[in-house]
């Protein structure tokens, strides 16, 4: 009888991580500073795991907010220390390993969900979870793990108080989760040198999120935040009623291929009730007429203008297409990206949320920021491609749309002062009148 082989996965746990990986709740949150090793716990609590689950042919996702990036970041380490445990070469092209237990573990990126779909899953980890769009979590994730009852991680450093914040505090107050905050001053990871240089080279706010684990520090380089907030601040975040004596505007920002956004508001004087929010992906546009005027939205939908363009397949443009389904059309004025983020800013104190229905677009807003630019590091003036972009162009065809309804009077000129001891003698005298011709009584 053959003796059975010992094989060692070669993994040294920092003792920041041995709790999580010896718990025994279902879900967990992590919060951890950058340099943490976070991506190296992740993926060897995924491998014992795997190879201990009593049911067949098991099923395990890491998931970066971009494929590109999980590849970047992941593939390498599940690579190394899969190797002593595989049962065939890994999958370099669909980045997958097989397990001698016949697991397997895959990769995905957050900016494809629609790839998870169909499949199940006996766990997974959501890397950077504070980058990803929420519903990746609700919509496709967390029925994905029902019938094998899998289990799920969320870690990440923060980006402010979104759905990563939302979960965080769930797992810090429920005892069927596990939650752990590892900020650089507890861990001992890093050296105090290292850490006192970084402050120096930091903003105080980037210093705080990136090591220090601050949830309330401004998301860095976000457009709308601060407004955001504010708006949170005064209450402007209600349960609002439809007004039938408004009309009815919706801002559009079509997608091809990708996703398809909508607000939905109506506007009194200098006041913007916004009463809907809708974005999907892979539709066609009797899809999103069949939503809106299922939820009771009829008015005037604004397009963008290359809403205009002819489509190849059809020969039609979105316009004709979505007219001949009884819609009533118009163009958002003509402008530039950066002309519209700005009315888009100004936009925002004057808007009223229902906050049953605009919660996803509202933290589309919240988190839409500007490119970073590893290189000179800085912020370029661009806006950044992510799952916010669709939710915050719409947001700003809405702006423009509103500015173009509300036009601004122009302000009086005011006269020019002049001082006297500059004028000549004639240009005194017309002024004063003195040499106009006079009227003689007769």
């Amino acid at each position: 009888m053959a003796s059975a082989r010992r094989l060692t996965i070669p993994y040294a746990p920092r003792r920041v991580f041995l709790p999580y990986h010896r718990r025994t709740a279902r879900w967990a949150a992590l919060v951890a500073h950058r340099r943490c090793g976070k991506t190296v716990a992740c993926v060897n609590d995924i491998l014992p795991r795997a190879l201990t689950n009593p049911l067949a042919d098991g099923r395990y996702a890491y998931v970066a907010p971009y494929y590109s990036q999980a590849k970047d970041i992941a593939w390498s380490y599940l690579k190394r220390f899969s190797a002593p445990v595989l049962a065939r070469e890994p999958n370099e092209s669909e980045l997958w390993v097989e397990i001698l237990n016949g697991a397997r573990i895959r990769l995905y990126g957050a900016d494809n969900p629609d790839r998870l779909r169909g499949a199940y899953l006996d766990g997974i980890v959501l890397d950077e979870y504070a980058d990803m769009r929420p519903s990746v979590w609700g919509e496709i994730v967390r029925p994905m793990l029902a019938d094998r009852k899998g289990w799920a991680t969320f870690i990440g450093t923060p980006k402010g108080r979104n759905d990563f914040h939302a979960i965080c505090e769930t797992a810090r107050a429920s005892p069927d989760w596990f939650f752990a905050s590892l900020p650089a001053s507890g861990t001992g990871i890093l050296d105090r040198e290292e850490l006192d240089a970084a402050r120096r080279d930091m903003t105080p706010e980037q210093y705080e999120q990136e090591f220090e684990c601050s949830f309330d520090a401004a998301i860095l380089g976000a457009y709308y935040s601060n407004e955001i907030a504010e708006a949170e601040r005064n209450g402007r975040f209600v349960d609002l009623a439809y007004d039938p004596l408004l009309p009815v505007n919706l801002a559009w920002d079509l997608g091809i291929g990708d996703s398809t956004a909508i607000w939905v508001f109506q506007a009194v004087r200098n006041e913007i009730r916004v009463l809907d929010f809708y974005e999907n992906s892979g539709f066609a546009l009797e899809h999103y007429v069949t939503v809106l005027e299922g939820r009771g939205w009829r008015g005037t939908d604004w397009l963008p203008h290359d809403a205009r363009v002819r489509e190849l397949g059809t020969g039609r443009t979105r316009v004709e297409t979505l007219t001949s389904m009884g819609r009533k059309i118009a163009l958002v004025p003509a402008h530039g990206v950066e002309d519209g983020i700005n009315a888009g800013r100004l936009a925002l104190p004057l808007a009223w949320f229902n906050r049953r229905t605009t919660a996803a677009g509202v933290e589309a807003l919240r988190q839409y920021r500007a490119e970073y630019d590893e290189k000179t590091k800085a912020f370029r003036n661009a806006p950044r491609h992510d799952w916010t972009s669709h939710a915050a162009d719409a947001w700003r065809y809405l702006a423009m749309v509103w500015r173009a309804m509300t036009p601004v009077a122009p302000a009086k000129p005011k006269p020019i002062g002049v001082a006297l001891n500059a004028l000549t003698y004639n240009e005194l005298h017309d002024l004063t009148g003195l040499n106009r011709p006079q009227r003689r009584r007769v």
